[in-house]
C-alpha cells in the first residue's frame, strides 16, 4: 500500500473552519487569504493569480509531467437584484441553485456599509394571512425575497442603509458535525474537497514523502459560475484530478461512504488511461470505491480544456445527497479521497510521454480492443445457466 494515514481530526476541523468563512462567487477574498496560511504551515509557498486562485507547487522528482489537483473554495450565494418598496431585496441566484432551497435560508447581505444579516422567504410566507396560498405559491427566484434585519420599510430606507444593486449575499452553512461521522451543511461544494486536499497535504509533509514529479496543489475560485480552473494551470502540467462532489441521488451510482470515481460528466468522458490508474490505486491500496456517471454536471476539469490546457482528466469524487440543497457527507468519504490523493501522487508515472508536450507515436497509450474471452459454449443447456 502506498496511502498515507490521514489525520481526520485536523479534516473535520479545518472544514468547519473553512465552512465559517462566507465565500459565494466573487466574494473569496477571506477564504482565500484562509487557505494561503494555511498552506504555509506545510512549506509550501504561494501564488496568486490576479483574482486570488491559489497555486503551491510541491516539488517532486522532475517538474516535468507535474501533476495537478484541484478543489474550489467559492459556493453558491445570491446577488441584490433589486431594493424593492415593501423593504426587501429581490435576488439572482450566484451559481445554479435551485430557490426551493434558498427558502427559509439565513445570510448576509454584504453593503459597502457592513453586512446585514437576512432571511429568505416564500413573497406569500406568513399562514395566518395567506392561509392554503402558502402551499400554492410558485418555485422560483422571482417568488422569493430577503428580508433584512434592519429598519428597513421601503426602497429608500434600504438604500439609507447602504444596500445597493449587486451587493453580493453568502448563503449561512448551518453545520451540523455529528458523532456517527455525517456531516450536514451547505456548502459541502467545495469546502470539503478543500479540505481533503490540505489533510493530504498536511500527511505528505508529515511523512516526509517524495514524488515522481511536482505536485500542483490548486485551489480556483470561480467554479460556481463556470470559470474553475481556467488560468491556473502552467503548460508543464501534464494530469489534472478534480476534487469535488458527487451526486448522490436515485438513480446514480455514487455513496456516501468510500471514493465515487466519476467516469464523465456533461462535457465527456474523463481520461480513460488516468481514470483507470485511480481505480487500480483504490484496488491496490483497499479504499472503497465506486464509479458513477454525471449527466447534469460540470466541474473544474472541464474549464481548464475549454480554456486550452491539454491535460489529461478525472474527477474523484465524495458522495453528496441533496447536492446544492442542504448537503450531507460522511467522514468515511473524505477520509478515503485523502488516502486516495496521497497514494495518487506518490505513484510512478506510466506515461513518460506526457514529459513532453507534443510528440510522435513512440511511447503514445493503448487502449484495450480485444474481445472479451467468454466460458459459455453451444452445449450449455439451461439447467446449468440457472445453476
Amino acid at each position: 500500500m502506498s496511502r498515507l494515514t490521514i489525520d481526520a481530526d485536523y479534516l473535520a476541523k479545518v472544514l468547519r473552519r473553512l465552512l465559517a468563512i462566507p465565500s459565494p462567487t466573487g466574494y473569496t477574498d477571506t477564504i482565500v487569504r484562509f487557505v494561503a496560511k494555511e498552506l504555509a504551515h506545510f512549506d509550501l509557498k504561494v501564488e496568486l493569480t490576479r483574482r486570488g486562485a491559489i497555486r503551491a507547487i510541491r516539488p517532486g522528482g522532475t517538474h516535468l509531467g507535474a501533476r495537478a489537483l484541484v478543489a474550489h473554495v467559492d459556493t453558491l450565494g445570491a446577488q441584490v437584484k433589486m431594493l424593492k418598496e415593501n423593504g426587501r431585496l429581490s435576488l439572482a441566484p450566484i451559481g445554479t441553485w435551485s430557490a426551493r432551497f434558498a427558502e427559509g435560508a439565513r445570510g448576509t447581505v454584504f453593503t459597502e456599509k457592513g453586512g446585514y444579516s437576512g432571511t429568505i422567504l416564500p413573497m406569500k410566507a406568513s399562514g395566518h394571512t395567506f392561509n392554503e396560498e402558502v402551499d400554492r405559491h410558485p418555485i422560483g427566484w422571482d417568488h422569493v425575497e430577503m428580508r433584512v434585519d434592519a429598519r428597513a420599510r421601503n426602497a429608500a430606507d434600504l438604500a439609507h442603509l447602504g444596500f445597493e444593486v449587486g451587493d453580493i449575499i453568502a448563503i449561512d452553512p448551518q453545520p451540523e458535525f455529528l458523532d456517527n461521522g455525517f456531516i450536514v451543511s451547505r456548502h459541502l461544494d467545495d469546502k470539503a474537497g478543500v479540505a481533503v486536499m490540505l489533510a493530504a497535504i498536511k500527511a505528505l509533509h508529515e511523512a516526509k514523502a517524495e514524488t515522481p514529479v511536482d505536485i500542483h496543489w490548486l485551489f480556483s475560485i470561480a467554479e460556481e459560475v463556470g470559470v474553475g480552473a481556467s488560468a491556473v494551470l502552467t503548460a508543464d502540467v501534464a494530469s489534472l484530478v478534480v476534487i469535488d462532489n458527487g451526486t448522490t441521488a436515485p438513480g446514480q451510482n455514487s455513496d456516501e461512504f468510500g471514493v465515487t470515481l466519476s467516469m464523465a460528466d456533461q462535457s465527456g468522458p474523463f481520461d480513460y488511461h488516468l481514470t483507470r490508474k485511480l481505480a487500480e490505486l483504490c484496488r491496490a491500496n483497499d479504499i472503497r470505491c465506486q464509479k458513477d456517471v454525471f449527466r447534469f454536471y460540470r466541474s473544474d476539469s472541464a474549464s481548464a480544456v475549454v480554456a486550452g490546457a491539454d491535460v489529461r482528466t478525472a474527477l474523484i469524487t465524495f458522495g453528496v445527497d441533496a447536492s446544492h440543497g442542504y448537503e450531507r457527507i460522511h467522514m468515511h468519504a473524505l477520509r478515503s479521497l485523502a488516502e486516495l490523493v496521497t497514494a495518487y501522487v506518490v505513484s510512478p508515472v506510466e506515461i513518460t510521454r506526457d514529459f513532453q508536450q507534443t510528440a510522435d507515436l513512440k511511447g503514445f497509450t493503448r487502449q484495450p480492443t480485444r474481445e472479451a474471452v467468454q466460458h459459455l459454449s453451444s452445449d450449455v443447456d439451461s439447467e446449468e445457466l440457472e445453476e
